[in-house]
């Protein structure tokens, strides 16, 4: 890609990265960033795209590190998504402009993960599956996290039954750690569902781990006696990570489903891992 074309991409990238950071300024910065990593780059089959991706980890990223939770009026942003931004290259900057003139940044209360994926969904009407590939998650963490940003722009309180399945799950995953740890395979089958998953990234399949574990028996033989996994939360949820000397190397997301866990996701990708507020919840026996 050269600079022209570049140029007709960055209205474009900068309406997104505006409404992620709340700031124009920010929001060139984070462009300008990208498009110089993509001027560093060997090869790039789609050079758009690979923009947007760089373009919302590299917001995610400050945010995440300036633990800015801005969120926009949820009332103008749930019409908004009206837009292709296939469509044409800038009309997401119209959007952006349209929106901005009646919203502003009123809370504090989005993860950045959330509100990357509620304002590439909602505000410009990206659909999942290149959000999943943007953010490097899979499509149901992404549902999830726009479901909940949603909720909270819209200032709807959450529901009884999804707190009751949200404590479920932290369950769940909570014995499913102390068994992975102590070795007890009968017990990890037993909170696996039959048909549950795991997929790794690109960077874990790398380290070693295969792209797909099918089953709960081979899910459960990968995780089973895994020791160095700390229990964490990610973006709010419980889950795992390997972290070597205070960096966060492997996550484990897992998504619970009636009470067993269905899918586990392997992040290894470091660029995919700095969007993420992972804290560690204890030490490990």
């Amino acid at each position: 890609m050269n600079l022209t074309d570049f140029e007709a991409e960055r209205s474009r990238l900068t309406a997104i990265a505006s409404r992620i950071l709340g700031s124009s300024a920010d929001a060139e910065d984070m462009v300008q960033e990208a498009w110089l990593r993509l001027s560093r780059a060997d090869q790039v089959d789609d050079p758009a795209a690979w923009l947007t991706t760089v373009t919302t980890r590299l917001c995610l990223d400050d945010l995440r590190k300036r633990g800015t939770r801005a969120v926009t009026e949820a009332e103008v942003c749930a019409g908004a998504a009206s837009v292709d931004p296939e469509a044409d290259p800038g009309a997401d900057a119209v959007l952006a402009e349209r929106v901005g003139d009646a919203m502003q940044v009123v809370l504090d209360g989005l993860a950045p993960a959330e509100r990357a994926a509620f304002v590439l969904h909602d505000v410009f009407g990206y659909p999942f599956d290149e959000i999943s590939a943007i953010l490097g998650r899979s499509g149901t963490a992404v549902r999830q996290l726009a479901s909940r940003a949603r909720r909270k722009v819209q200032g709807v309180p959450e529901p009884v039954a999804s707190q009751a399945a949200r404590a479920e799950s932290h369950r769940v995953v909570d014995a499913f750690l102390t068994a992975a740890r102590g070795g007890d395979l009968a017990a990890l089958l037993l909170l696996l569902a039959p048909d549950a998953v795991m997929r790794a990234d690109l960077v874990g399949q790398k380290m070693g781990t295969d792209p797909l574990y099918d089953g709960a028996p081979a899910v459960a033989a990968r995780l089973n006696g895994a020791r160095g996994a700390a229990p964490v939360t990610i973006d709010g949820e419980l889950g795992a990570a390997w972290i070597q000397a205070g960096a966060v190397k492997v996550a484990f997301v897992f998504h619970v489903e009636a009470g067993q866990v269905r899918e586990v996701e392997l992040i290894a990708d470091r660029d995919v891992l700095a969007t993420m507020d992972v804290v560690r919840t204890r030490k490990t026996s």
